[in-house]
């Protein structure tokens, strides 16, 4: 049966922000709304909680003014509470015009928590929301803690909802607030009742602790439900909440829904919010961990190479990403090859047979070998390339206490040696401003750095050797090196060295 469109609301900038340790600036909080609305297109955008501090609302003033210019203020909402005018006012004074107000699901939050009988409860509510219609402000209304509160107390829940639709409000909003719900509860509890209010627009909102916040989004939509609460990698308190990829292309590949979402902008959005938070997304995450479309078993990478035995509906393509081959101890030969025909690089079967032995023997040694790491790896077998074009002769980096880092490089180049001198914010930022120096005078593409994480071995020795992994921009591509030795710096040193070799290498292959 076709389910009739579904409405997303993305809560990152919300409830996703109460995830530990994670604070958005005013800039990265427009820049994501802007990302959100604009390309990736959900359909509501909760942004903030009213009242929090003077940072929140320099925010929303912020994304408000830009919503202004481009007509999309009655996209954004905040989370408000029962205080009659405060939320109300707070909302009006940032430019809000929907809000989307706390109460109390359960008969044990609302009489141990707030300390009031279900009556006492309602009329808050009534004071708030007729307030707020009198200024012109749209009310949607969650149920906290409804999960439990339709388990244990029904008949409160029902005395509620039926309040509330005596009331002004536009949608009734039903978070799973603990992510207690399986989805067979969550698709029997959410039927039950839209069977019950028909016409009632109801929200479901779930969370993760369980790590079925998208299955229990996908039994709410089976069930019938109009609008789902996502955010962007899974954000937020505790396990997080429904993720809003998985939730989007799970609903779209196994249920007949249909969506605004621009499914091949999420990936942007995600790479946003990541480097924002700081929070890295797993690398095994469903849809856009940095792993899902990378084959490691020999076996499965012929299946590709014969006919694409091991694609489903998840094609790296449908989301701009690229199918990779992972080179270690579990590699066949079709990984080599399928990694050696990206490179556009030839070798014969005897020499694929002995570069595969060694990419084996490596990896029973934990020793990680990408895609890009091939041509160098080449020449430690096979010697047949006599050195590297470009080489770092000298390196010297300065750090002191509260004063700018400064590095010394020079660098050889067909035969000719260049010399630079840069300071920076930090060591490895003093090496490549020297670098571009170096590199412009070489007449050498400059890259462009996407992303450095660096990975110690657990134990806390001092002198353990300190893995740099840089992702850089070359062109329409992404590139990404390794570096590996005791010091960071010269660890991330070594991979930009390996990347401008790359480049120097994929260039003379192009002429």
């Amino acid at each position: 049966m076709k389910i009739s469109k579904i409405e997303i609301m993305d809560t990152t900038l919300r409830d996703g922000e109460q995830m530990q340790n994670v604070s958005y600036t005013p800039e990265e909080k427009l820049t994501i709304s802007k990302i959100l609305l604009t390309e990736v297109k959900v359909d509501r955008l909760e942004v903030a909680s009213a009242r929090v501090s003077k940072g929140e609302k320099q925010s929303v003033l912020k994304m408000l003014q830009w919503a202004k210019e481009v007509n999309l203020v009655d996209k954004f909402e905040i989370l408000g509470f029962i205080d009659k005018n405060k939320s109300v006012d707070w909302a009006k004074s940032v430019g809000i015009k929907r809000i989307n107000l706390l109460t109390k699901g359960s008969f044990k939050h609302c009489t141990e928590q707030l300390k009031k009988t279900p009556e006492q409860h309602i009329k808050d509510i009534r004071e708030t929301v007729l307030y707020a219609a009198e200024n012109d402000i749209q009310i949607n209304v969650y149920l906290e803690d409804f999960s439990n509160g339709i388990i244990t107390s029904p008949d409160y829940m029902y005395t509620l909802i039926d309040a509330l639709l005596a009331l002004p409000v536009k949608r009734i909003m039903l978070p799973d607030t603990l992510g207690i719900f399986q989805p067979f509860e969550t698709f029997e509890y959410i039927t039950d009742i839209i069977k019950r209010y028909p016409t009632t627009h109801f929200d479901f909102h779930s969370h993760n602790d369980y790590g079925l916040a998208t299955a229990n989004a996908m039994a709410a939509i089976k069930a019938g439900i109009q609008g789902i609460h996502a955010t962007v990698n899974g954000m937020g308190e505790r396990a997080g909440n429904g993720s809003l990829d998985e939730i989007i292309i799970s609903a779209k590949d196994f249920l007949a829904v249909d969506f605004n979402i621009d499914e091949k902008k999420l990936h942007k959005v995600s790479k946003y919010v990541e480097m924002f938070s700081g929070q890295r997304m797993a690398t095994n995450k469903p849809i856009y961990g940095k792993n899902v479309f990378t084959q490691t078993a020999g076996i499965h990478a012929d299946g590709d190479k014969k006919g694409n035995l091991y694609d489903n509906r998840l094609i790296p393509g449908r989301f701009d990403r690229k199918r990779k081959y992972a080179l270690g101890k579990l590699s066949g030969k079709a990984n080599l090859e399928m990694s050696l025909r990206e490179l556009s690089i030839e070798l014969t079967e005897k020499e694929k047979k002995i570069l595969l032995h060694k990419i084996i023997e490596l990896g029973d040694k934990k020793e990680v070998i990408t895609t890009e790491d091939l041509p160098y790896l080449i020449k430690d077998v096979f010697e047949i390339i006599e050195d590297l074009p470009f080489k770092l002769m000298h390196c010297s980096i300065n750090s002191t206490y509260e004063l700018k880092s400064i590095a010394a490089v020079q660098c050889s180049y067909k035969n000719k040696l260049v010399d630079a001198y840069a300071s920076g914010d930090g060591g490895y930022d003093a090496f490549m401003n020297a670098l571009r120096e170096i590199l412009t005078e070489f007449n050498i593409q400059v890259p462009q750095l996407l992303d450095y994480e660096v990975t110690i071995p657990p134990g806390g020795k001092t002198n353990a050797l300190v893995q740099a992994t840089i992702s850089w921009q070359i062109d329409s591509n992404t590139v990404t090196t390794r570096g590996i030795n005791p010091d960071q710096n010269i660890a991330a040193i070594e991979a930009t060295v390996k990347l401008i070799n790359n480049i120097i290498t994929q260039s003379e292959c192009n002429i």
